[in-house]
């Protein structure tokens, strides 16, 4: 189907169960970007500095723009002044840094706390003990350019659909908890980013608000782009 269509499907499908669309729009020309622009999309996800600066600077601003790949902290300064959501925050250091960013364009940045919920090494983020302890620190009480607006995660690559979905009812509960137990000024649980072209379905059975679909709705991958 072509890219709008494409859209539009998935918008239907999310809206049934309250969850956003993020059409991760990495590797892919700006040309294809217009297509899903001119279909009613806005938010879109990248997961390169670089390709995600340029992609800012050549389409319209009203885009709002999701970081959802693993961010150096020597990066953050390029996106600080537009980023809309920071998706995969993994540690205190990259956090702190996002505020130093945020203030030097006087700004506050959305972030997601990335949660370690798979059974693969590859994949970064928070350990739920890890966590909890940060969201007690003075040290994040500190950060006054930040807000923590929710919780994302990536299931293992598998085929077992009971794995993946008890991983993903594993971040629900840790979102639930945080919800009802957290008081502060700069963490306000509204978001859980969940869900990817492969599993979307069972991400959003099972709580998602942020759903992030790149081929099914752009194709495959151009590799060879840099």
């Amino acid at each position: 189907m072509p890219i709008s269509e494409n859209i539009n499907y998935y918008n239907k499908i999310l809206t049934e169960y309250s969850a956003q669309l993020i059409a991760v729009s990495k590797t892919k020309p700006i040309e294809d970007l217009l297509q899903a622009y001119d279909a009613g999309q806005r938010a879109f996800g990248e997961n390169k500095v670089q390709e995600l600066t340029n992609k800012h600077e050549a389409l319209p601003k009203d885009i709002q723009w999701h970081m959802i790949g693993h961010l150096q902290r020597n990066k953050v300064k390029y996106i600080a002044p537009f980023v809309h959501l920071i998706h995969a925050v993994d540690s205190p250091r990259l956090l702190k840094e996002i505020d130093k960013q945020a203030a030097k364009n006087n700004r506050v940045i959305s972030c997601l706390l990335q949660i370690h919920i798979a059974q693969e090494e590859t994949k970064f983020g928070f350990v739920e003990d890890e966590l909890l302890n940060f969201l007690e620190s003075e040290e994040l009480k500190a950060l006054q350019h930040i807000k923590v607006v929710g919780l994302m995660g990536m299931a293992t690559n598998t085929e077992n659909i009971q794995q993946i979905e008890n991983e993903f009812r594993s971040l629900k509960s840790l979102f639930d908890k945080i919800h009802a137990e957290v008081s502060l000024e700069n963490v306000s649980m509204q978001e859980l980013s969940m869900g990817m072209t492969s599993d979307y379905e069972i991400a959003c059975k099972t709580g998602s608000t942020m759903v992030r679909i790149g081929s099914a709705i752009f194709g495959p991958r151009n590799y060879t782009q840099n």
